[in-house]
């Protein structure tokens, strides 16, 4: 190549660029300004009894289809999975155990949108592979339903404004549903910071560290079989919201605050590559792939009122589970896994940990927690939250009353997973988070304690 063809080559691959990164800024733009009819707050007209649909019935499905059947006021009309025996496993098990009869669609990855069409059906559970959530969620609004979907929501921060104006649009629900709000220490805590035991609030901690290697096992059904595959293309979080969501609301995060930027970083990705290695035959599918998400992920995210957040992510190496939920202020820290905490007072030396639960669960548990929580036990899924989170979701339908989280809840907690990437992909820079709110963060009311 001469120099003259060097320099028009270079200079027709910048006009290309330009123009690229240009039509990326106007679409992105055109998403953030799109018409807005805030749905915070959304009070959906009283229900008198909640008719529900699934997609989605495997492993977290049918426990959903079964903790759902138990609560006043419910009847599921419709099952949809891809695999028959599993949505007739679903339906099954409610003529066993005496609840009406559902119906079942089976069959290809669009065969939900047939039972989007019904007129009988006023929410829809999705719990299904993440690369179908944000699809799905927009079909069931666009149908006129309320969405409420597994995490993450989205996985794009295409996706995360996709959600947003089409919750805007339709004037529906689309609700994220993160369980881990509804467990017991995290009520609690919510309700010790509302109370203000914990001072000013400066800093948070919060993960998903749970070893999940032996996923990569399932290889034709299963979560593994999906899950292992975004191991080899993405660096980012994969799966921030289970810790992130309650130091969101500790922190009135869309209530008061938002995030602002974050940055990331990983270390290298071997576990899982040893992992195949040990566990299968040299020309097994598994040892076949190049595995390139660090095995921990560790993003900061920096808020717009200048409070810190640490979140990591590690489903590989050998580390007993922990969620982290730490929250630091400026009389106290709560921390988890395991449970303690340390409050200011006479003794200025903090050198131990007060251990002892009990006197706090007394004092500050959540009255959601006291009002379901034994019931909630009795059902299982996740010691109890499970059942919790669903039972508030069904309250609040019932009662013409706001959920407690959102659609910008969704959209904030899921963009990490995008934007953590961003980070990874250009040596740990800044990302700036988006306002999904549109400045109305500054004076959403803060989530308060129900009674």
């Amino acid at each position: 190549m001469t120099d003259n063809n060097r320099r028009d080559f270079l200079k027709k691959v910048g006009l290309t660029t330009a123009a690229l990164s240009a039509t990326a800024s106007l679409n992105l733009s055109a998403a953030q300004a799109a018409s807005k009819n805030s749905v915070f707050g959304l009070v959906a007209p009283k229900m008198d009894k909640v008719r529900v649909g699934f997609i989605g019935v495997g492993q977290r499905g049918s426990g959903h289809v079964e903790r759902m059947a138990l609560i006043d006021g419910t009847q599921i009309k419709a099952i949809c999975d891809i695999r028959a025996e599993d949505a007739e496993k679903s339906a099954n098990w409610l003529t066993e155990n005496g609840y009406p009869a559902a119906t079942t669609y089976v069959g290809g990855d669009d065969e939900y949108k047939k039972m989007l069409d019904r007129d009988d059906i006023d929410i829809v559970i999705i719990s299904t592979p993440w690369r179908f959530h944000t699809p799905m969620c927009v079909d069931t609004m666009n149908a006129g339903k309320h969405a409420f979907v597994e995490v993450p929501a989205a996985v794009t921060i295409e996706e995360c404004w996709q959600l947003v104006n089409t919750a805007e649009k339709t004037q529906k629900n689309c609700m994220m549903m993160e369980n881990v709000n509804y467990g017991r220490e995290e009520l609690m805590v919510l309700n010790m910071v509302r109370q203000g035991v914990f001072g000013e609030l400066l800093h948070g901690e919060a993960a998903y560290i749970h070893p999940l290697r032996f996923q990569m096992m399932e290889i034709e059904k299963s979560t593994g079989s999906w899950r292992t595959g975004w191991h080899t293309k993405h660096v980012g979080n994969l799966y921030p919201t289970h810790g992130l969501g309650p130091v969101a609301q500790y922190m009135n995060i869309n209530r008061g605050d938002r995030f602002d930027y974050l940055t990331s970083m990983s270390s290298p990705a071997m576990g899982r590559e040893l992992y195949a290695q040990r566990k299968f035959p040299a020309d097994h599918q598994r040892n076949q792939l190049n595995y390139i998400h660090g095995d921990m992920s560790t993003s900061l995210i920096k808020t717009v009122k200048g409070r810190s957040i640490m979140v990591q992510h590690d489903t590989t190496t050998p580390r007993p589970y922990s969620r982290h939920n730490l929250i630091q202020g400026t009389k106290g820290v709560f921390a988890g896994f395991p449970n303690r905490i340390a409050l200011d007072g006479d003794n200025e030396e903090f050198h131990n940990w007060d251990e002892n639960m009990d006197p706090y669960f007394e004092k500050y548990d959540h009255p959601l927690y006291k009002r379901v929580g034994e019931e909630a036990v009795n059902a299982g899924g996740h010691g109890g939250m499970d059942f919790i989170m669903f039972w508030r979701m069904i309250y609040c339908l019932r009662n013409a009353e706001p959920l407690d989280q959102d659609v910008y809840d969704a959209a904030a907690w899921s963009s990490i997973f995008d934007l953590s990437e961003k980070s990874l992909s250009n040596r740990s820079a800044t990302v700036d988070i988006p306002d999904f709110t549109r400045g109305d963060w500054k004076t959403n009311p803060e989530l308060g304690i129900v009674s």
